[in-house]
Protein backbone atom coordinates (compact mmCIF):
# COMPACT_ATOMS: atom_id res chain seq x y z
CA UNK A 1 0.00 0.00 0.00
CA UNK A 2 1.21 3.33 -0.74
CA UNK A 3 0.36 6.74 -0.15
CA UNK A 4 -1.37 7.67 -3.63
CA UNK A 5 -1.80 4.34 -5.66
CA UNK A 6 -3.41 1.71 -4.29
CA UNK A 7 -1.76 -1.77 -3.88
CA UNK A 8 -1.25 -4.26 -6.18
CA UNK A 9 -2.04 -8.11 -5.38
CA UNK A 10 0.87 -10.17 -5.41
CA UNK A 11 0.25 -12.36 -8.04
CA UNK A 12 -0.35 -11.51 -12.23
CA UNK A 13 -3.13 -9.33 -13.01
CA UNK A 14 -3.47 -10.00 -16.72
CA UNK A 15 -3.36 -14.31 -16.07
CA UNK A 16 -5.64 -13.61 -13.32
CA UNK A 17 -8.31 -11.71 -15.34
CA UNK A 18 -8.53 -14.86 -17.40
CA UNK A 19 -9.68 -16.56 -15.11
CA UNK A 20 -13.54 -17.37 -14.65
CA UNK A 21 -15.32 -15.64 -12.23
CA UNK A 22 -15.53 -17.76 -9.21
CA UNK A 23 -11.72 -18.70 -9.59
CA UNK A 24 -10.85 -14.89 -9.82
CA UNK A 25 -12.60 -13.96 -6.20
CA UNK A 26 -10.26 -17.00 -4.41
CA UNK A 27 -6.78 -15.56 -4.81
CA UNK A 28 -8.74 -11.96 -3.92
CA UNK A 29 -10.22 -13.11 -0.92
CA UNK A 30 -7.34 -14.47 0.15
CA UNK A 31 -5.52 -10.87 -0.19
CA UNK A 32 -8.29 -9.04 1.38
CA UNK A 33 -7.62 -10.94 4.20
CA UNK A 34 -3.91 -10.12 4.93
CA UNK A 35 -4.41 -6.76 3.12
CA UNK A 36 -7.76 -5.10 3.10
CA UNK A 37 -8.78 -3.63 0.22
CA UNK A 38 -5.29 -1.63 -0.48
CA UNK A 39 -6.79 1.89 -0.12
CA UNK A 40 -3.98 4.06 -0.34
CA UNK A 41 -2.91 6.22 2.88
CA UNK A 42 -3.68 9.40 1.40
CA UNK A 43 -7.47 8.31 1.20
CA UNK A 44 -7.46 8.17 5.15
CA UNK A 45 -5.91 11.27 5.40
CA UNK A 46 -8.12 12.58 3.56
CA UNK A 47 -11.20 11.28 5.55
CA UNK A 48 -9.52 12.22 9.10
CA UNK A 49 -9.12 16.01 7.31
CA UNK A 50 -13.15 15.61 6.18
CA UNK A 51 -14.13 14.83 10.14
CA UNK A 52 -11.82 17.57 11.63
CA UNK A 53 -13.33 19.81 8.90
CA UNK A 54 -16.97 18.49 9.97
CA UNK A 55 -16.68 19.19 13.94
CA UNK A 56 -14.96 22.77 13.54
CA UNK A 57 -17.67 23.83 11.01
CA UNK A 58 -20.10 23.08 13.52
CA UNK A 59 -18.39 24.77 16.36
CA UNK A 60 -17.42 27.85 13.91
CA UNK A 61 -21.23 28.15 12.51
CA UNK A 62 -22.19 28.21 15.95
CA UNK A 63 -19.81 30.41 17.79
CA UNK A 64 -21.82 33.35 15.51
CA UNK A 65 -24.88 32.38 17.91
CA UNK A 66 -25.52 35.69 19.68
CA UNK A 67 -24.57 35.29 23.61
CA UNK A 68 -22.79 31.74 22.86
CA UNK A 69 -18.92 33.15 22.70
CA UNK A 70 -15.90 32.92 20.26
CA UNK A 71 -14.23 29.63 19.31
CA UNK A 72 -11.82 29.94 21.78
CA UNK A 73 -14.42 29.94 24.80
CA UNK A 74 -15.77 26.74 23.30
CA UNK A 75 -15.21 24.92 26.88
CA UNK A 76 -17.58 27.47 27.93
CA UNK A 77 -20.85 26.90 25.94
CA UNK A 78 -20.57 23.57 24.79
CA UNK A 79 -23.18 22.15 27.19
CA UNK A 80 -25.61 25.16 25.83
CA UNK A 81 -29.00 23.41 24.84
CA UNK A 82 -28.80 25.94 21.02
CA UNK A 83 -25.40 24.34 20.21
CA UNK A 84 -26.51 20.57 20.36
CA UNK A 85 -29.53 21.63 17.85
CA UNK A 86 -27.37 23.28 15.90
CA UNK A 87 -25.08 20.04 15.59
CA UNK A 88 -28.07 17.74 15.05
CA UNK A 89 -28.96 20.64 11.75
CA UNK A 90 -25.15 21.12 10.56
CA UNK A 91 -25.24 17.11 10.46
CA UNK A 92 -28.28 17.05 8.46
CA UNK A 93 -26.95 19.89 6.06
CA UNK A 94 -23.59 17.96 5.81
CA UNK A 95 -24.92 14.65 5.16
CA UNK A 96 -27.53 16.09 2.59
CA UNK A 97 -25.56 18.11 0.44
CA UNK A 98 -23.47 14.89 0.17
CA UNK A 99 -20.38 15.43 2.31
CA UNK A 100 -21.03 12.56 4.96
CA UNK A 101 -21.56 8.79 4.68
CA UNK A 102 -21.17 7.73 0.89
CA UNK A 103 -18.69 9.89 0.12
CA UNK A 104 -15.21 9.83 -0.97
CA UNK A 105 -12.98 7.16 -2.31
CA UNK A 106 -13.87 4.38 0.42
CA UNK A 107 -17.48 4.38 -1.11
CA UNK A 108 -16.04 4.22 -5.09
CA UNK A 109 -16.75 8.16 -5.54
CA UNK A 110 -13.30 9.42 -6.92
CA UNK A 111 -13.93 12.56 -10.13
CA UNK A 112 -15.99 13.99 -8.14
CA UNK A 113 -15.54 12.79 -4.68
CA UNK A 114 -19.16 13.85 -3.91
CA UNK A 115 -22.53 13.05 -5.38
CA UNK A 116 -25.39 14.30 -4.22
CA UNK A 117 -25.95 18.33 -4.44
CA UNK A 118 -24.36 17.84 -7.84
CA UNK A 119 -27.47 15.53 -9.16
CA UNK A 120 -30.02 17.13 -6.98
CA UNK A 121 -29.96 20.18 -8.29
CA UNK A 122 -29.57 19.51 -12.06
CA UNK A 123 -32.76 18.63 -13.58
CA UNK A 124 -33.09 15.38 -15.76
CA UNK A 125 -31.24 13.50 -13.52
CA UNK A 126 -33.15 10.09 -11.97
CA UNK A 127 -35.45 10.34 -8.57
CA UNK A 128 -37.46 7.26 -7.03
CA UNK A 129 -40.50 8.62 -5.43
CA UNK A 130 -41.68 6.01 -2.50
CA UNK A 131 -45.19 5.62 -3.21
CA UNK A 132 -45.73 6.98 -7.17
CA UNK A 133 -49.32 5.30 -7.51
CA UNK A 134 -50.52 6.36 -4.36
CA UNK A 135 -49.40 10.09 -3.53
CA UNK A 136 -50.69 12.75 -5.81
CA UNK A 137 -47.84 14.54 -7.87
CA UNK A 138 -44.82 12.66 -7.44
CA UNK A 139 -44.79 9.93 -10.34
CA UNK A 140 -42.06 9.81 -12.54
CA UNK A 141 -38.34 9.34 -12.40
CA UNK A 142 -37.05 12.73 -14.07
CA UNK A 143 -35.76 15.34 -11.82
CA UNK A 144 -37.97 18.27 -12.53
CA UNK A 145 -37.17 21.91 -11.39
CA UNK A 146 -39.86 21.52 -8.77
CA UNK A 147 -37.84 19.09 -6.99
CA UNK A 148 -34.47 21.23 -7.39
CA UNK A 149 -36.61 24.40 -5.84
CA UNK A 150 -37.70 21.73 -2.73
CA UNK A 151 -34.32 20.64 -2.59
CA UNK A 152 -32.63 24.20 -2.39
CA UNK A 153 -35.70 24.75 -0.24
CA UNK A 154 -34.25 22.19 2.24
CA UNK A 155 -30.75 23.76 2.26
CA UNK A 156 -32.04 27.26 2.61
CA UNK A 157 -33.89 26.38 5.64
CA UNK A 158 -31.44 24.51 7.49
CA UNK A 159 -29.34 27.52 7.22
CA UNK A 160 -31.73 29.40 8.44
CA UNK A 161 -31.36 27.81 11.53
CA UNK A 162 -27.95 27.83 11.64
CA UNK A 163 -27.83 31.37 11.82
CA UNK A 164 -30.61 31.58 14.21
CA UNK A 165 -30.40 33.44 17.57
CA UNK A 166 -31.80 31.83 20.80
CA UNK A 167 -35.60 32.60 21.53
CA UNK A 168 -36.39 33.34 25.73
CA UNK A 169 -34.19 31.87 28.30
CA UNK A 170 -34.20 28.93 29.88
CA UNK A 171 -34.62 29.32 33.68
CA UNK A 172 -31.70 27.86 35.70
CA UNK A 173 -30.02 26.46 32.66
CA UNK A 174 -29.18 28.95 29.84
CA UNK A 175 -29.41 32.83 29.06
CA UNK A 176 -28.94 32.11 25.02
CA UNK A 177 -32.69 29.64 25.40
CA UNK A 178 -33.10 27.57 22.54
CA UNK A 179 -33.85 27.91 18.35
CA UNK A 180 -37.50 29.64 18.08
CA UNK A 181 -39.75 26.57 17.28
CA UNK A 182 -41.70 28.34 14.52
CA UNK A 183 -38.24 28.55 12.73
CA UNK A 184 -38.08 24.50 13.04
CA UNK A 185 -41.50 24.62 10.89
CA UNK A 186 -39.89 25.05 6.93
CA UNK A 187 -37.38 22.49 7.32
CA UNK A 188 -39.89 19.73 8.86
CA UNK A 189 -42.22 20.02 6.24
CA UNK A 190 -40.15 20.32 3.29
CA UNK A 191 -37.69 17.43 4.17
CA UNK A 192 -40.47 14.64 3.76
CA UNK A 193 -42.41 16.93 1.51
CA UNK A 194 -39.12 16.16 -0.96
CA UNK A 195 -38.81 12.56 0.07
CA UNK A 196 -42.29 11.73 -1.43
CA UNK A 197 -40.99 12.97 -4.78
CA UNK A 198 -36.95 11.42 -4.32
CA UNK A 199 -36.95 8.84 -1.48
CA UNK A 200 -33.37 9.16 -2.35
CA UNK A 201 -32.55 12.45 -0.79
CA UNK A 202 -34.81 11.69 2.26
CA UNK A 203 -32.48 8.70 3.05
CA UNK A 204 -29.18 10.87 2.50
CA UNK A 205 -30.58 13.51 4.89
CA UNK A 206 -30.42 10.19 7.83
CA UNK A 207 -33.90 11.60 8.69
CA UNK A 208 -34.21 9.11 11.69
CA UNK A 209 -30.75 10.68 13.17
CA UNK A 210 -31.43 14.36 12.01
CA UNK A 211 -35.11 14.90 11.35
CA UNK A 212 -36.32 12.88 14.20
CA UNK A 213 -34.82 15.64 16.91
CA UNK A 214 -36.14 18.61 14.45
CA UNK A 215 -39.97 16.98 16.44
CA UNK A 216 -38.44 16.59 20.10
CA UNK A 217 -36.81 20.04 19.46
CA UNK A 218 -40.39 21.72 19.62
CA UNK A 219 -41.10 20.53 23.21
CA UNK A 220 -39.79 22.58 26.22
CA UNK A 221 -36.26 21.91 27.25
CA UNK A 222 -37.19 18.94 29.72
CA UNK A 223 -39.04 17.01 27.40
CA UNK A 224 -36.54 17.54 24.89
CA UNK A 225 -33.67 16.52 26.60
CA UNK A 226 -35.72 12.95 27.58
CA UNK A 227 -36.75 12.94 24.03
CA UNK A 228 -32.91 13.17 22.40
CA UNK A 229 -31.67 10.95 25.14
CA UNK A 230 -34.57 7.90 24.27
CA UNK A 231 -33.68 8.49 20.30
CA UNK A 232 -30.20 8.14 21.26
CA UNK A 233 -30.50 4.93 23.40
CA UNK A 234 -33.30 3.39 20.50
CA UNK A 235 -30.53 4.21 18.08
CA UNK A 236 -28.30 1.95 19.85
CA UNK A 237 -30.71 -0.79 20.23
CA UNK A 238 -31.89 -0.38 17.26
CA UNK A 239 -28.03 -1.27 15.69
CA UNK A 240 -27.53 -4.15 18.94
CA UNK A 241 -31.32 -5.70 17.90
CA UNK A 242 -30.07 -5.89 14.30
CA UNK A 243 -27.19 -8.10 14.94
CA UNK A 244 -29.17 -11.28 16.30
CA UNK A 245 -28.31 -13.49 13.31
CA UNK A 246 -25.87 -15.76 12.67
CA UNK A 247 -24.16 -13.35 10.34
CA UNK A 248 -22.88 -10.01 12.28
CA UNK A 249 -19.67 -12.05 12.24
CA UNK A 250 -18.85 -11.93 9.15
CA UNK A 251 -19.58 -8.01 9.06
CA UNK A 252 -16.60 -7.61 12.01
CA UNK A 253 -14.55 -9.78 10.17
CA UNK A 254 -14.45 -7.55 7.00
CA UNK A 255 -14.26 -4.67 9.27
CA UNK A 256 -11.04 -5.71 10.95
CA UNK A 257 -9.06 -7.03 8.33
CA UNK A 258 -9.81 -3.71 6.46
CA UNK A 259 -8.76 -1.55 9.07
CA UNK A 260 -5.46 0.51 8.17
CA UNK A 261 -4.39 0.92 12.09
CA UNK A 262 -4.85 -3.24 12.12
CA UNK A 263 -1.81 -4.94 10.04
CA UNK A 264 -0.97 -7.86 12.47
CA UNK A 265 -1.53 -10.52 9.34
CA UNK A 266 -1.70 -13.57 12.08
CA UNK A 267 -4.09 -11.90 14.25
CA UNK A 268 -6.26 -11.10 11.10
CA UNK A 269 -6.01 -15.11 9.83
CA UNK A 270 -7.11 -15.78 13.28
CA UNK A 271 -10.61 -14.15 12.82
CA UNK A 272 -11.15 -17.34 9.94
CA UNK A 273 -11.58 -20.94 10.61
CA UNK A 274 -8.63 -21.89 9.15
CA UNK A 275 -6.69 -19.26 6.90
CA UNK A 276 -6.40 -19.37 3.77
CA UNK A 277 -9.13 -22.62 2.52
CA UNK A 278 -11.35 -21.84 5.07
CA UNK A 279 -12.76 -18.32 5.15
CA UNK A 280 -15.67 -18.34 7.44
CA UNK A 281 -15.69 -16.49 10.81
CA UNK A 282 -13.84 -17.85 13.48
CA UNK A 283 -14.43 -18.43 17.36
CA UNK A 284 -12.50 -15.04 17.77
CA UNK A 285 -14.61 -13.06 15.53
CA UNK A 286 -17.68 -14.23 16.82
CA UNK A 287 -16.55 -13.67 20.15
CA UNK A 288 -15.51 -9.72 19.12
CA UNK A 289 -19.26 -9.40 17.58
CA UNK A 290 -21.41 -10.41 20.21
CA UNK A 291 -19.18 -8.68 22.65
CA UNK A 292 -20.22 -5.56 20.88
CA UNK A 293 -23.75 -6.79 20.21
CA UNK A 294 -24.11 -7.02 24.62
CA UNK A 295 -22.27 -3.19 24.96
CA UNK A 296 -24.93 -1.62 22.88
CA UNK A 297 -27.62 -2.87 24.93
CA UNK A 298 -26.36 -3.14 27.97
CA UNK A 299 -24.08 0.00 28.61
CA UNK A 300 -26.89 2.29 26.96
CA UNK A 301 -29.31 0.87 29.92
CA UNK A 302 -26.90 2.43 32.23
CA UNK A 303 -26.83 5.38 30.96
CA UNK A 304 -30.39 5.66 31.04
CA UNK A 305 -31.01 5.01 34.56
CA UNK A 306 -27.76 5.88 36.40
CA UNK A 307 -27.98 9.74 36.38
CA UNK A 308 -24.07 10.35 36.97
CA UNK A 309 -21.41 9.47 39.19
CA UNK A 310 -19.03 6.89 38.21
CA UNK A 311 -21.09 4.29 36.75
CA UNK A 312 -21.69 7.09 34.14
CA UNK A 313 -18.68 8.15 34.06
CA UNK A 314 -17.16 4.34 32.82
CA UNK A 315 -20.52 3.84 30.38
CA UNK A 316 -19.82 7.04 28.81
CA UNK A 317 -15.76 5.88 28.52
CA UNK A 318 -16.96 2.48 26.80
CA UNK A 319 -19.74 4.14 24.89
CA UNK A 320 -16.74 6.71 23.73
CA UNK A 321 -13.84 4.00 23.06
CA UNK A 322 -16.55 1.33 21.02
CA UNK A 323 -17.34 4.29 18.48
CA UNK A 324 -13.31 5.23 18.39
CA UNK A 325 -12.96 2.21 17.62
CA UNK A 326 -15.73 2.10 14.50
CA UNK A 327 -14.18 5.10 13.36
CA UNK A 328 -10.55 3.39 13.34
CA UNK A 329 -11.75 1.06 10.77
CA UNK A 330 -12.63 3.24 8.23
CA UNK A 331 -15.64 0.82 7.14
CA UNK A 332 -16.58 0.97 3.78
CA UNK A 333 -19.68 3.57 3.40
CA UNK A 334 -17.55 5.78 5.58
CA UNK A 335 -20.38 6.66 8.25
CA UNK A 336 -17.64 8.58 10.20
CA UNK A 337 -19.31 11.97 11.04
CA UNK A 338 -22.05 10.11 12.50
CA UNK A 339 -19.79 8.28 14.93
CA UNK A 340 -18.20 11.44 16.19
CA UNK A 341 -21.66 12.97 16.48
CA UNK A 342 -22.95 10.21 18.34
CA UNK A 343 -19.64 10.45 20.98
CA UNK A 344 -20.52 14.15 21.46
CA UNK A 345 -24.43 13.60 21.48
CA UNK A 346 -23.44 10.99 24.77
CA UNK A 347 -21.15 13.43 26.47
CA UNK A 348 -24.03 16.21 26.19
CA UNK A 349 -26.73 13.97 27.01
CA UNK A 350 -25.86 11.29 29.38
CA UNK A 351 -22.43 13.75 30.99
CA UNK A 352 -23.59 17.09 31.31
CA UNK A 353 -27.42 16.08 31.63
CA UNK A 354 -26.96 13.05 33.16
CA UNK A 355 -29.53 14.50 36.27
CA UNK A 356 -32.20 14.52 33.91
CA UNK A 357 -34.20 11.15 34.21
CA UNK A 358 -36.62 9.91 31.17
CA UNK A 359 -39.36 8.84 34.15
CA UNK A 360 -39.93 12.47 34.28
CA UNK A 361 -41.48 13.09 30.68
CA UNK A 362 -44.67 15.20 30.91
CA UNK A 363 -45.80 15.53 27.03
CA UNK A 364 -48.06 12.37 26.23
CA UNK A 365 -47.92 13.70 22.67
CA UNK A 366 -43.77 13.69 22.76
CA UNK A 367 -44.36 10.11 23.88
CA UNK A 368 -46.35 8.99 20.96
CA UNK A 369 -44.18 10.64 18.73
CA UNK A 370 -41.16 8.66 19.73
CA UNK A 371 -43.62 5.30 20.02
CA UNK A 372 -44.20 6.03 15.92
CA UNK A 373 -40.26 6.88 15.29
CA UNK A 374 -38.44 4.46 17.70
CA UNK A 375 -40.30 1.97 17.77
CA UNK A 376 -42.99 1.26 15.23
CA UNK A 377 -40.21 2.03 12.63
CA UNK A 378 -37.50 -0.42 13.44
CA UNK A 379 -40.35 -2.89 14.04
CA UNK A 380 -41.77 -3.07 10.71
CA UNK A 381 -38.28 -3.29 9.38
CA UNK A 382 -37.34 -6.05 10.96
CA UNK A 383 -40.04 -8.08 10.42
CA UNK A 384 -41.15 -7.18 6.71
CA UNK A 385 -37.89 -5.98 6.09
CA UNK A 386 -39.50 -4.97 1.98
CA UNK A 387 -41.54 -2.17 3.17
CA UNK A 388 -38.89 0.07 5.07
CA UNK A 389 -35.21 0.98 4.28
CA UNK A 390 -32.95 -0.41 6.91
CA UNK A 391 -31.73 2.69 7.61
CA UNK A 392 -35.33 3.81 8.97
CA UNK A 393 -35.27 0.38 10.57
CA UNK A 394 -32.55 1.36 12.70
CA UNK A 395 -30.35 -2.01 11.21
CA UNK A 396 -27.42 -0.67 10.60
CA UNK A 397 -24.17 -2.26 10.33
CA UNK A 398 -24.69 -5.50 10.98
CA UNK A 399 -24.40 -7.13 7.71
CA UNK A 400 -28.25 -7.60 6.91
CA UNK A 401 -29.04 -5.53 4.15
CA UNK A 402 -30.98 -5.82 0.57
CA UNK A 403 -28.33 -5.93 -1.82
CA UNK A 404 -28.36 -6.86 -5.30
CA UNK A 405 -25.18 -7.57 -7.99
CA UNK A 406 -25.70 -6.91 -11.76
CA UNK A 407 -24.30 -9.19 -15.21
CA UNK A 408 -24.15 -6.37 -18.11
CA UNK A 409 -23.19 -8.32 -21.27
CA UNK A 410 -19.71 -7.09 -22.33
CA UNK A 411 -20.07 -3.72 -23.58
CA UNK A 412 -23.61 -3.06 -22.25
CA UNK A 413 -22.60 -0.96 -19.44
CA UNK A 414 -21.57 2.01 -21.74
CA UNK A 415 -24.73 2.91 -22.17
CA UNK A 416 -25.64 4.19 -18.98
CA UNK A 417 -22.82 6.77 -19.35
CA UNK A 418 -24.33 7.85 -22.78
CA UNK A 419 -27.87 7.59 -21.91
CA UNK A 420 -28.16 8.15 -18.80
CA UNK A 421 -27.68 12.70 -17.34
CA UNK A 422 -26.01 12.79 -14.11
CA UNK A 423 -22.71 14.27 -12.35
CA UNK A 424 -20.13 11.45 -12.71
CA UNK A 425 -19.40 8.58 -15.12
CA UNK A 426 -18.89 5.10 -14.16
CA UNK A 427 -16.52 3.40 -11.25
CA UNK A 428 -14.53 2.21 -13.89
CA UNK A 429 -14.43 5.04 -16.44
CA UNK A 430 -13.40 6.80 -13.15
CA UNK A 431 -10.82 4.74 -12.16
CA UNK A 432 -9.08 3.90 -15.30
CA UNK A 433 -8.58 7.43 -15.85
CA UNK A 434 -7.11 7.08 -12.61
CA UNK A 435 -4.51 4.04 -12.70
CA UNK A 436 -5.59 2.30 -16.07
CA UNK A 437 -7.68 -0.37 -17.58
CA UNK A 438 -5.94 -3.37 -15.71
CA UNK A 439 -6.06 -2.48 -12.29
CA UNK A 440 -9.59 -0.50 -12.73
CA UNK A 441 -10.98 -3.72 -13.20
CA UNK A 442 -9.03 -5.59 -10.47
CA UNK A 443 -10.65 -3.01 -7.78
CA UNK A 444 -14.27 -3.27 -9.32
CA UNK A 445 -13.99 -6.94 -8.66
CA UNK A 446 -12.71 -6.41 -5.16
CA UNK A 447 -16.39 -4.78 -4.71
CA UNK A 448 -17.33 -8.19 -5.70
CA UNK A 449 -15.39 -9.54 -3.34
CA UNK A 450 -15.95 -7.42 -0.19
CA UNK A 451 -19.97 -8.37 -0.87
CA UNK A 452 -18.53 -12.49 -1.30
CA UNK A 453 -17.09 -12.04 2.32
CA UNK A 454 -20.71 -11.45 3.54
CA UNK A 455 -22.88 -13.57 3.89
CA UNK A 456 -25.31 -12.41 1.23
CA UNK A 457 -22.76 -12.18 -1.21
CA UNK A 458 -22.59 -16.12 -1.16
CA UNK A 459 -26.13 -16.33 -2.62
CA UNK A 460 -25.89 -13.71 -5.18
CA UNK A 461 -23.17 -14.90 -7.04
CA UNK A 462 -24.78 -18.60 -6.53
CA UNK A 463 -27.30 -17.02 -8.22
CA UNK A 464 -25.88 -15.73 -10.84
CA UNK A 465 -25.62 -18.70 -13.28
CA UNK A 466 -29.56 -19.05 -12.93
CA UNK A 467 -29.98 -15.57 -13.77
CA UNK A 468 -27.71 -15.57 -17.03
CA UNK A 469 -28.81 -17.33 -20.28
CA UNK A 470 -25.04 -17.83 -21.16
CA UNK A 471 -21.91 -17.99 -19.85
CA UNK A 472 -20.59 -15.85 -17.30
CA UNK A 473 -17.43 -14.71 -18.53
CA UNK A 474 -19.56 -12.93 -20.89
CA UNK A 475 -21.16 -10.66 -18.79
CA UNK A 476 -19.45 -7.91 -16.34
CA UNK A 477 -20.40 -8.38 -12.83
CA UNK A 478 -20.80 -5.11 -10.99
CA UNK A 479 -22.66 -4.39 -7.31
CA UNK A 480 -25.40 -3.12 -7.49
CA UNK A 481 -24.72 0.12 -5.19
CA UNK A 482 -21.92 1.17 -7.45
CA UNK A 483 -24.66 1.03 -10.08
CA UNK A 484 -27.19 3.06 -7.86
CA UNK A 485 -24.80 5.29 -6.49
CA UNK A 486 -23.50 6.84 -9.82
CA UNK A 487 -27.01 6.87 -11.53
CA UNK A 488 -28.81 8.22 -8.30
CA UNK A 489 -26.27 10.37 -6.91
CA UNK A 490 -26.00 8.88 -3.58
CA UNK A 491 -26.27 5.62 -1.81
CA UNK A 492 -25.58 4.17 1.47
CA UNK A 493 -26.03 0.33 1.43
CA UNK A 494 -29.58 1.03 0.68
CA UNK A 495 -30.54 -2.15 -1.47
CA UNK A 496 -33.88 -0.65 -2.04
CA UNK A 497 -32.02 2.12 -4.33
CA UNK A 498 -31.57 -0.61 -7.04
CA UNK A 499 -34.66 -3.12 -6.77
CA UNK A 500 -36.76 -3.50 -9.75
CA UNK A 501 -38.15 -0.35 -9.73
CA UNK A 502 -34.82 1.02 -10.51
CA UNK A 503 -34.04 -1.49 -13.16
CA UNK A 504 -37.52 -0.32 -14.57
CA UNK A 505 -36.14 3.33 -14.21
CA UNK A 506 -32.84 2.62 -15.79
CA UNK A 507 -33.96 0.83 -18.71
CA UNK A 508 -36.35 3.49 -19.76
CA UNK A 509 -33.28 5.55 -20.46
CA UNK A 510 -30.98 2.68 -21.99
CA UNK A 511 -33.37 0.41 -23.89
CA UNK A 512 -31.34 -2.74 -23.39
CA UNK A 513 -32.04 -5.74 -25.34
CA UNK A 514 -33.84 -8.93 -23.57
CA UNK A 515 -31.24 -10.72 -22.15
CA UNK A 516 -28.35 -7.87 -21.61
CA UNK A 517 -28.72 -7.33 -18.56
CA UNK A 518 -30.13 -9.61 -15.47
CA UNK A 519 -29.98 -8.34 -11.92
CA UNK A 520 -30.13 -10.68 -8.75
CA UNK A 521 -31.46 -8.81 -5.82
CA UNK A 522 -31.69 -9.80 -2.68
CA UNK A 523 -34.04 -8.63 0.39
CA UNK A 524 -33.15 -8.49 4.17
CA UNK A 525 -33.19 -11.19 6.56
CA UNK A 526 -36.65 -10.35 8.56
CA UNK A 527 -35.71 -11.33 12.33
CA UNK A 528 -38.49 -14.18 12.62
CA UNK A 529 -37.40 -16.75 10.34
CA UNK A 530 -34.12 -17.72 8.28
CA UNK A 531 -34.97 -17.46 5.34
CA UNK A 532 -34.11 -14.33 2.38
CA UNK A 533 -36.36 -13.85 -0.54
CA UNK A 534 -34.45 -13.24 -3.80
CA UNK A 535 -35.73 -11.80 -7.33
CA UNK A 536 -33.84 -12.15 -10.74
CA UNK A 537 -34.53 -9.35 -13.04
CA UNK A 538 -33.91 -8.97 -16.64
CA UNK A 539 -33.90 -5.15 -16.94
CA UNK A 540 -36.18 -5.74 -20.41
CA UNK A 541 -38.69 -8.09 -19.38
CA UNK A 542 -38.98 -7.17 -15.77
CA UNK A 543 -38.70 -10.19 -12.84
CA UNK A 544 -38.19 -13.02 -14.38
CA UNK A 545 -37.73 -15.47 -10.87
CA UNK A 546 -38.84 -15.31 -7.49
CA UNK A 547 -37.58 -17.76 -4.25
CA UNK A 548 -35.79 -17.60 -1.41
CA UNK A 549 -32.78 -19.02 0.13
CA UNK A 550 -31.43 -19.92 3.88
CA UNK A 551 -29.14 -18.18 5.90
CA UNK A 552 -27.53 -21.51 7.08
CA UNK A 553 -26.73 -22.30 3.07
CA UNK A 554 -25.14 -18.72 2.95
CA UNK A 555 -23.07 -18.96 5.90
CA UNK A 556 -21.89 -22.76 5.32
CA UNK A 557 -20.49 -21.53 1.74
CA UNK A 558 -16.71 -20.43 1.15
CA UNK A 559 -16.65 -16.73 -0.18
CA UNK A 560 -15.94 -18.77 -3.98
CA UNK A 561 -18.57 -21.11 -3.12
CA UNK A 562 -16.74 -24.36 -2.72
CA UNK A 563 -16.67 -26.63 -5.82
CA UNK A 564 -20.16 -26.10 -6.86
CA UNK A 565 -20.21 -22.86 -7.64
CA UNK A 566 -24.06 -22.44 -6.56
CA UNK A 567 -26.36 -22.01 -3.91
CA UNK A 568 -29.80 -24.19 -2.88
CA UNK A 569 -32.90 -21.87 -4.50
CA UNK A 570 -36.04 -22.15 -3.40
CA UNK A 571 -37.95 -21.14 -6.57
CA UNK A 572 -41.67 -20.05 -6.02
CA UNK A 573 -42.16 -18.58 -9.31
CA UNK A 574 -40.61 -18.54 -12.95
CA UNK A 575 -41.68 -16.33 -15.78
CA UNK A 576 -41.68 -18.55 -18.94
CA UNK A 577 -39.33 -17.15 -21.54
CA UNK A 578 -39.86 -19.40 -24.13
CA UNK A 579 -43.08 -18.33 -24.60
CA UNK A 580 -42.54 -14.50 -24.62
CA UNK A 581 -39.65 -15.34 -27.11
CA UNK A 582 -42.64 -16.22 -29.25
CA UNK A 583 -45.58 -13.97 -28.54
Amino acid sequence: MGFIAPRSPDFDISEWRTRPLLRRIHPLVVDWVENGFGSPYSVYLLYIVKMLAYAFGAIAIAATTPGLGTISDFGSWWTEPIFYQKVVVFTLLFEVLGFGCASGPLTFRFLPPVGAFMYWLRPGTMRLPPWPGRVPLTAGTRRSLVDVVLYLGVIAAAVWLLVSPGAEPIPGVSDVGMIDPMRLIPLVVLLPVLGLRDKTIFLAARAEQYWVPLLIFFFPFGDMLIGLKLLMVAIWWGAATSKLNRHFPFVVSVMITNSPLQRVKWFKRKLFKNFPTDIRPSRVVATLAHTGTVIEYSVPLVLLFSHGGWPTTIALAIMVIFHLHIISTFPLGVPLEWNVYVIFGALFLFGHYAEISVLDLGSPLLGAILLVCLVAGPAIGNTKPHLASFLVSMRYYAGNWATSMWAFRKGSEAKIDEHVVKSSRLQKTQLTTLYGEEMAELLMQKAVVFRSMHHHGRALLGLLPRAVEDDLGDYDIREGEFVAGTVLGWNFGEGHLHDDRFVAALQQRCGFAPGEVRVVFLESQPIQTQRQRYKIIDAALGVIEEGWVSVKDMCDRQPWLDDDGGIPAHVTWRRDLRRDATV
